[in-house]
């Protein structure tokens, strides 16, 4: 089945258009974008620059895809585009912006993600597979999100922060250090409560996984000793224990922000 464009939607020549995408009233689509096959773009979507929409992404009024990295004198370039893994939604007045080249030049999102209405990811940004994004959270340029990572609602990320696999943000959180993997984080600024539990159990971590995580979580966090002394004892106790060493060397990777930290 050949593309759907209705009468009053604007396809610049150029756009490549996979099988079965709809595109609806006043939609538009510019000149370098691609679309690959079951692409929904509902009425007044917008999809500039060099964009690439994987198969079944689903895209709703008001949202603007591919837009110019937010970057003092930047000028265009070909290295600057964005990426949307297959089966993303973005709701209602959704903004991602195309990197800058002088960081990689791209912005880059991950499969079945859903991004609620009003939310925002910028230049440089990596989102991973499966994470949902709650209404008015923006999130800045260079952060890189982890795989199936939950926001709540009203979150705003400082640029280059780095949040991992299977973390929560609490609604309301300001954020402005990275977040551990598994970790769940709430405040202004926000605060380290402990781990995702509820998400892990959702997930299907086994009950030995997560007593391990809250074992390990205890001896990273307690009082005794440095910080460096009680990650380096995290790591040889829990070394057989993937999702921990996960922590261990999230932390140990850390070069731009602090981590949050509990209260």
């Amino acid at each position: 089945m050949t593309a759907t464009i209705h009468p009053t939607a604007v396809v610049e020549s150029g756009a490549e258009l996979g099988t079965n995408v709809t595109v609806g009233a006043m939609a538009y689509v510019g000149p370098d974008a691609v679309v690959h096959d079951n692409v929904t773009l509902h009425p007044k979507a917008t999809v500039i620059g060099r964009t690439l929409l994987n198969e079944g992404v689903e895209v709703f009024p008001g949202s603007v895809l591919g837009g110019p990295p937010q970057v003092l004198g930047y000028r265009d370039s070909a290295e600057s585009r964005l990426e949307v893994g297959a089966g993303t939604v973005m709701r209602e007045h959704t903004t991602l912006h195309a990197g800058s080249p002088e960081h990689g030049g791209v912005t880059k999102v991950g499969e079945e993600c859903l991004f609620m209405a009003h939310t925002h990811a910028a230049h440089d940004c990596v989102v991973g597979n499966k994470c949902v994004i709650a209404n008015n959270t923006h999130i800045g340029g260079h952060v890189t999100v982890g795989e199936q990572v939950w926001f709540g609602g009203a979150v705003a990320v400082h640029q280059w922060c780095r949040i991992g696999d299977h973390a929560f943000v609490g609604g309301g959180s300001i954020l402005v250090a990275d977040v551990i993997p598994f970790g769940s984080v709430v405040g202004n600024h926000a605060h380290l409560a402990g781990l995702n539990v509820v998400g892990l159990k959702r997930r299907g971590f086994s009950r030995e996984t997560i007593r391990s995580l809250r074992s390990a979580y205890r001896m990273l966090y307690a009082k005794e000793g440095t910080f460096s002394e009680r990650l380096e004892d995290t790591a040889a106790a829990f070394a057989e224990t993937a999702e921990v060493m996960q922590i261990v060397d999230f932390i140990r990777s850390s070069k731009n922000r602090a981590l949050c930290l509990p209260r």
